[in-house]
């Protein structure tokens, strides 16, 4: 018995230690994206002025830049990524998630739009839709309320 307690806390110690290990990472602060691939000069002097605009924490006229951006290079998924960065700062999340997950379709092989932290509390894009899919279900009550889990 004594040494199932010992192997159960050893267990517990090297645990709480990845657990603070993973924890202290730091995340990569997130940056606006040069255009990849055969794109217009404009969208390019558009991007690395919304680029500027963005790291002088000059949201709205960073979101403007790439707006137009976007408008110039629709088929980019790195312009939609640095728009919905803009949206993001500014507060705009709804539309920014939209702008993300655009990113995303556009750009499949793209490590640095699907693993950003700007995307992750988003969601897999590709399960955008598998919620609408899903059959309703009745909702259980909660143990003596009377009300559904939802409530009213």
């Amino acid at each position: 018995m004594k040494r199932i307690l010992q192997r159960t806390a050893i267990v517990s110690i090297i645990l709480v230690l990845v657990g603070m290990t993973a924890c202290s990472q730091k995340r990569k602060p997130l940056v606006p994206l040069m255009l990849e691939g055969e794109v217009k000069s404009q969208a390019t002097m558009l991007t690395e002025q919304g680029t500027q605009a963005y790291q002088a924490k000059q949201f709205e006229e960073a979101k403007r830049y790439f707006e137009q951006a976007v408008a110039a290079e629709p088929q980019s998924g790195q312009a939609h990524y640095n728009y919905a960065l803009a949206l993001n700062a500014l507060g705009d999340s709804e539309v920014a998630r939209q702008h993300f997950i655009e990113a995303a379709d556009l750009a499949p092989g793209d490590k640095i739009i699907w693993d950003s932290p700007a995307l992750s509390p988003y969601g897999n894009p590709e399960n955008k839709n598998k919620a609408n899919l899903r059959p309703n279900m009745p909702r259980r009550s909660t143990f003596g309320s009377g009300m559904p889990s939802g409530g009213y």
